[in-house]
């Protein structure tokens, strides 16, 4: 067998010592791997629309400092641990940025983000996994790289593949988050389910994913023209704007029929926001609700319907590893599409140094399907 190749003593990482100071582009020790981890060579690391705010501390996130910081990531294996059986050398990855314990999966924190919010998963990122993404080369859990078939994904029509550009996976991670949600509530083949709100990047996600599940969608959004321009682009979509008024909107939802879910995405910013009010409104007996977003205060739930129609409301917070196979099956099957078919747009792809330039960027692009970028 030839020996693997060696990695560098030392690479570049972008570094947050505190939220009160901006990051900075340090050379730091290359980690090696060990039982159960890969070191991952990044080519493109994701940047989340508020990572500005989560980093200069207004979203108030918790994390440990210092920290090499960062989100999901496209990358190939540069070196594995001696108990890897599957992944091999080379093998493009996307790197997981959720982060659960080996003995408790309910420990589970975000890589480069948020360190959750129990005693494991804390353990999880001020240990073992404390770097993220932003960076030459990370260490991530074997159990995080997720083998992606190059060939497949990358390779030109004639060749069997789909022909998608490498930046083009980097959609993969934001079809996951509602593919997750989507998949808590059994949506089946098929169905109605609204998603509110659906302009955002998430949202925007949600809507693609659930028309390649099979089912019909109903979006709602303040903006129009963004509203439209997805009910132009997808097909079983149906528009309905947020007006304000709980009656009207639930009507206006009804008017299309039975509705058998509702996929909710909503920001911080929609705390007081009425949509929620009648998505739930809008249900069918025994309808379901999925409840994803980042409403961080409580919201009224309008109690007598879902008592009185056996309504379920359930949460999730980022998805299963179950869900994360089952989302790149469809997408090597070409059932769930990416690239400029999809709507996908890289708007930024920026250097660690640039790495102002890339939040500013990603803060700006928010809607559906736009994609800012760090190559390390």
């Amino acid at each position: 067998m030839a020996p693997e190749p060696a990695l560098p003593t030392t690479h570049r990482a972008l570094v947050l010592n505190s939220t009160t100071t901006p990051p900075t582009v340090q050379t730091v020790a290359t980690p090696l791997p060990g039982p159960g981890s890969a070191i991952v060579r990044i080519l493109v690391a994701n940047v989340i629309s508020y990572s500005r705010d989560i980093y200069n501390g207004k979203r108030h996130y918790a994390f440990p400092t210092p920290l090499v910081i960062g989100s999901s990531a496209i990358g190939r294996i540069a070196a594995l641990g001696p108990d890897a059986t599957a992944l091999t050398l080379d093998q493009l990855v996307l790197v997981d940025p959720t982060l659960r314990g080996r003995d408790d999966p309910a420990a589970t924190c975000l890589s480069g983000v948020h360190e959750g919010f129990t005693a494991g998963s804390r353990t999880l990122l001020r240990g073992e996994w404390r770097d993220s993404t932003y960076a030459q080369y990370a260490k991530v859990p074997l159990e995080n790289c997720v083998a992606l078939d190059a060939q497949r994904l990358l390779g030109s029509a004639p060749d069997g593949g789909l022909g998608y550009a490498l930046a083009d996976l980097a959609f993969l991670p934001a079809l996951l988050v509602p593919y997750g949600g989507l998949r808590s509530i059994a949506l089946q083949p098929g169905e109605t389910v609204i998603v509110a709100p659906a302009t955002g990047a998430f949202g925007g996600a949600a809507v693609h994913v659930a028309t390649a599940m099979g089912a019909r969608v109903i979006a709602m959004g303040r903006n129009r023209d963004a509203l439209a321009s997805i009910a132009a682009r997808v097909d079983r979509v149906e528009a309905v704007p947020i007006t304000g008024d709980v009656l009207a909107d639930t009507e206006a939802l009804q008017a299309f029929g039975a509705v058998d879910a509702y996929f909710d995405i909503s920001p911080p910013e929609a705390a007081g926001s009425t949509h929620l009010k009648s998505g739930i409104l809008a249900l069918r007996p025994g309808g379901r609700v999925s409840l994803m977003g980042g409403i961080q205060g409580d919201v009224a739930i309008p109690h007598a319907a879902v008592m009185h129609r056996n309504l379920t409301l359930k949460g999730c917070w980022m998805y299963t590893r179950e869900d994360v196979g089952a989302l790149i099956k469809l997408v090597e099957r070409g059932v769930l599409k990416l690239g400029e078919g999809a709507g996908v747009k890289v708007v930024g792809q920026f250097g660690l140094e640039e790495w102002k330039e890339a939040f500013d960027t990603a803060a700006e692009n928010s809607g559906m399907g736009l994609l800012t970028l760090i190559a390390p």
